[in-house]
């Protein structure tokens, strides 16, 4: 089986030994994203703000294996307060409007990082 490993380079992907995403024939599994750049994270207490930059974090990794957004057959959401479903849903709908993915969203105890509010996982179908 072909395997192409995407790598974001942050070192949690060294430490713990997982890819950003992984394609395998046409489909692309997304591990879960949070809303990070340059080792910091995005809009800190903003629910809305971490999603799209999720997801914009989720696009990049997606763009790298040959699939976009509208290719989006699967997400899973964890959340760290289920009352910000309206804000985060808001910005999943945004991004996914097209797709409109079968979804999850399930509120947990804590991320890695207490600031952050929002990690999500994707699943994309491409066409061979």
């Amino acid at each position: 089986m072909d395997r192409q490993r995407i790598s974001s380079g942050t070192e949690w992907e060294r430490e713990v030994g997982y890819s950003r995403a992984v394609r395998t024939g046409n489909t692309v599994h997304v591990s879960g994203t949070t809303a990070t750049e340059d080792d910091s994270v995005v809009g800190e207490g903003d629910p809305y703000r971490q999603t799209t930059r999720a997801i914009e974090n989720i696009a990049d990794a997606l763009d790298e294996a040959g699939a976009d957004l509208d290719d989006v057959v699967r997400t899973r959401l964890y959340v760290v307060d289920i009352d910000d479903w309206d804000e985060i849903g808001r910005a999943h709908r945004e991004a996914f409007s097209t797709a409109r993915p079968a979804a999850t969203m399930v509120q947990v105890e804590r991320l890695i990082d207490p600031a952050m509010l929002v990690e999500i996982e994707a699943e994309a179908r491409v066409e061979d």
